[in-house]
């Protein structure tokens, strides 16, 4: 606005450029203010975006204004016997009847979007009257907050053949909730908003809970208790919209059913879109490594033909390998980019744990910074709660800290073992669901996998010739579930786990020259590395000996090439 002051001219000039500058000028101003109060209100995440894109409208029309008013002011002052323009009122009704206009049909298109989250209705299908109950053309509303893994009150009293309507607060700073009950269900609830949840007429005791994976394990169950419910009337069980696993995959399932959908048996012969790259990344000079993790929330192939949606640091089935020295610094900065609360613990870093592995809420990040002061394969893993869900979910990874004057090998791979927990026997990206928290509960694994793809080195070998030292690392990290891991047809000459060698080039720790080892043994988080060479050219099986997860996924080749 100082601009056509700066070019000077006289009082003529300036007018004229201002004159450009001041169009519409009371409905920007009201846009741009107004709608940043309403985006600072705790209104649905919707109207928040239906709000901020109208501002943003509203601000960028100031830039075509401000080259029309230079262009104005340029204008005056090359022609002195032009006609000033006349002075117009800033502010005028029609204006702010038009700005309010604009930010009413902002909130309204947002409230459209997903009335459920502004109050207004209840998400999904309500749920049919109550067999044998006749409906009372009564309403019983009641107000419920979720905060950590529990809902407040967690149990309800409806008389019965009332409608029962939920309103639902979510008063937790950081995470997610969502409320399932009676066959109709809200959408995940942001910290600090509301939604309406219409369970339909009530006619026998029932039970909802949160469907964010593993809440409902946790306890975050809503109790509904009939009152004068007829003799006889059995109570209702529980019904999940989404049949059977609450829609986004993580604990639908009842209590009784474990098992979960039917899942295929593991078949390595069929194609496997994508794999991860198992080569250790090289090691540079740096002494200070920054790197950033965004967890998204993504569906990947998780066996051949197998999908399931990911919680994922950067996207991928595992997380990023991070390597290092003795004495190096780690700073990680964690971007939470999921739709519920996430936070990073790293194993390889001494430090409290109280700030810089909080959970984080959608939107926000953190910096965490440690120095690496021991030699190991160390996990990292989402730490919030249930932490089996979140690391079963893929948010793990390994920091590989080499020990001191650790020899050079022809090649250098990482391995992962994990547990994958389907909700479904998803073929395509479209049809994945999350984890089955049930089956986590239950240690029920459907796939074990390296580096969150079952048999994908498989399909995609290691290869390597004959006489060249092979060196693996090896994490498990479970969440339940330990390792023996082993290489059919090969022996290991080194062996290191947590800190120091068992074996190292034949030579036993009280001076044995002749040893060596056929597993490197592993409990869920323990970690370590074994050494070979091949032999003779051949295809060898490298797999979990506990044959079981072998057998669900947990099993690479390497190839021998003379």
């Amino acid at each position: 606005y100082l601009i056509p002051s700066v070019m000077g001219g006289g009082p003529r000039v300036v007018r004229a450029g201002q004159a450009w500058f001041d169009r519409w000028g009371t409905v920007r101003l009201l846009v741009i203010n107004a709608g940043l109060m309403l985006w600072l209100m705790p209104a649905p995440s919707w109207v928040k975006v239906t709000v901020s894109t109208v501002v943003l409208a509203a601000l960028v029309a100031f830039l075509p204004l401000l080259v029309l008013g230079a262009r104005a002011s340029a204008r005056a002052r090359r022609d002195p016997d032009a006609v000033a323009p006349e002075a117009r009122p800033f502010w005028t009704g029609n204006q702010v009847v038009a700005a309010v206009a604009a930010l009413a049909l902002s909130v309204t298109a947002g409230v459209a979007v997903d009335p459920a989250a502004a109050g207004l209705v209840g998400s999904g299908p309500a749920a049919p009257a109550a067999s044998g109950v006749a409906p009372t053309g009564h309403t019983t509303r009641v107000e419920v907050t979720a905060h950590g893994m529990e809902f407040t009150p967690n149990r309800i009293e409806v008389p019965a053949g009332d409608r029962l309507v939920v309103v639902l607060t979510n008063t937790d700073p950081v995470m997610a909730h969502d409320l399932v009950l009676n066959g109709a269900r809200t959408p995940r609830v942001a910290p600090g908003a509301t939604a309406e949840l219409d369970a339909g007429i009530i006619g026998a005791d029932t039970q909802g809970w949160c469907s964010v994976a593993g809440h409902r394990q946790m306890g975050m169950v809503l109790d509904v208790v009939v009152l004068g419910a007829p003799t006889g009337a059995a109570a209702a069980p529980p019904a999940d919209p989404a049949g059977g696993h609450a829609g986004h995959g993580a604990s639908g399932a009842g209590a009784g059913t474990a098992a979960g959908a039917a899942i295929p048996p593991t078949n390595p012969a069929e194609t496997l879109g994508t794999f991860v790259d198992p080569v250790l990344p090289p090691l540079s000079d740096e002494t200070v490594r920054k790197v950033t993790f965004t967890v998204t929330e993504v569906p990947l192939e998780v066996a051949p033909g197998l999908w399931q949606t990911r919680w994922t640091f950067n996207g991928g089935s595992v997380g990023p390998v991070l390597h290092g020295r003795v004495g190096d610094v780690f700073e990680v900065t964690l971007v939470n980019d999921g739709t519920i609360g996430h936070s990073i613990d790293f194993h390889a870093g001494a430090l409290a744990p109280d700030r810089p592995m909080r959970t984080i809420a959608p939107g926000e990040s953190l910096v965490y910074r440690f120095t690496a002061t021991r030699a190991g394969i160390w996990m990292y893993h989402c730490s919030t709660m249930p932490m089996s869900s979140h690391i079963a979910a893929g948010m793990h990874g390994a920091v590989v800290i080499e020990p001191e004057g650790l020899p050079a090998v022809d090649h250098s791979y990482v391995l992962v073992q994990s547990e994958v927990f389907l909700a479904n026997a998803a073929t395509s990206a479209e049809q994945a669901l999350e984890l089955d928290a049930d089956k986590v509960v239950a240690e029920r694994p459907d796939r074990v996998v390296f580096n969150g793809i079952a048999n994908q080195y498989d399909l995609h070998p290691f290869t390597v010739r004959v006489g060249e030292r092979v060196r693996f690392w090896v994490l498990d990290a479970g969440p339940n579930r330990a390792s023996s891991f082993h290489i059919v047809g090969g022996q290991f000459d080194t062996s290191w786990t947590e800190g120091s060698y068992t074996l190292r080039r034949g030579e036993g720790a009280f001076g044995a020259t002749d040893g060596g080892a056929q597993v490197l043994p592993l409990l869920p988080a323990q970690g370590g590395f074994v050494e070979l060479t091949f032999p003779e050219p051949g295809h060898y099986p490298a797999v979990s000996h506990v044959m079981v997860d072998a057998e669900r996924g947990a099993h690479a080749v390497v190839e021998v090439s003379p």
